[in-house]
């Protein structure tokens, strides 16, 4: 026959004298006692350090939440392993399944404008040094007009040109933008 580990009803006094004959006289006592060991219990049941930890903490704290009613403290140890058991049980009943299996893998989605994100970082930077070889006056002009969005008003206003000048050396640059050689590499 077995003698309960855990009464619920029963809340009588123990004697000052039981308490002092007892294993494991407070749960701190056996908490720092047992804690290693059931700690290699916890890391058997996760496999992960962080898990375990984890699992472990939420069983203590049910065997602190009941520690006043075990009646038998030399079952502790059993009392704590089926409280991660069954913790451990109820976290892997609640978790939550995001990947489903499937006949067909699928495809990524497809990038806007179908190129890699890659090609298109190198394709700002070759367009960078392009715009870097141009004459200072015609890359103002075209930084302003097509990166900071400005009309050929605005842009002329800016530089205190008239728009007249400002759409010739836009159109110069352009074009010698079209013929640079380190930007029809990285476009074909």
């Amino acid at each position: 026959m077995t003698t309960p580990v855990c009464t619920s009803a029963s809340k009588a006094a123990t004697p000052a004298t039981a308490a002092q004959t007892l294993p494991y006289p407070s749960f701190s006592s056996y908490m720092r006692a047992r804690q290693p060991v059931l700690l290699r219990t916890a890391r058997s049941l996760t496999g992960n350090p962080s898990d375990a930890e984890d699992l472990l903490q939420t069983a203590l704290t049910k065997t602190y939440v009941a520690w006043e009613r075990i009646e038998d403290h030399r079952a502790l140890d059993g009392y704590v392993r089926r409280a991660l058991l069954n913790t451990r049980t109820s976290q892997w009943r609640k978790r939550k399944v995001d990947e489903f299996a499937c006949d067909e893998l699928p495809e990524p989605a497809p990038v806007p404008g179908g190129d890699d994100p890659a090609e298109q970082q190198a394709l700002r930077d070759a367009m960078w040094r392009a715009i870097m070889r141009l004459p200072a006056r015609q890359r103002a002009m075209v930084v302003l007009r097509y990166y900071e969005d400005l009309s050929e008003v605005q842009t002329a206003e800016v530089l205190g040109v008239s728009v007249g000048t400002v759409k010739s050396a836009v159109s110069r640059a352009l074009g010698k933008l079209r013929e640079d050689a380190e930007l029809g590499l990285v476009r074909g």
